[in-house]
């Protein structure tokens, strides 16, 4: 099993920049991938951005040039920096990771975060 915790996230004016983190931890043999989900009322969840073990990072379009994702193998954490906020960034933001539970088994598993409120005030 793998948790995910979250943090960051809050209120904040349009124009401005948020971070949020998730960490990682559990009985696991390795993780791929990492990133972040978000999900505004009515609307379906969307892909934000993900990152790679080897750090190759994937962004929708509608974050990109305004989001950067990162990650510590180390500390088996994604970390996800936001500018020029809009208010249509305002959603709860879920992370995500692939974790492969038996080292060699080739099967992974998504595990999610509980979720963070990013909300921008016009």
């Amino acid at each position: 099993q793998v948790q995910l915790v979250e943090s960051g996230g809050g209120l904040v004016q349009t124009g401005g920049s948020l971070s949020v983190s998730c960490a990682a931890s559990g009985k696991y043999s390795t993780i791929n991938v990492m990133g972040w989900y978000r999900q505004a009322p009515g609307k379906q969840r969307e892909l934000v951005a993900s990152i790679t073990s080897g750090g190759s990072a994937n962004y929708a379009d509608s974050v990109k040039g305004r989001a950067t994702i990162s990650r510590d193998n180390a500390k088996n954490t994604v970390y996800l920096q936001m500018n020029s906020l809009k208010p249509e960034d305002t959603a709860v933001y879920y992370c995500y990771c692939n974790a492969e539970i038996s080292s060699g088994s080739s099967t992974f598993i998504r595990y999610w975060g509980q979720g963070t409120q990013v909300t921008v005030s016009s």
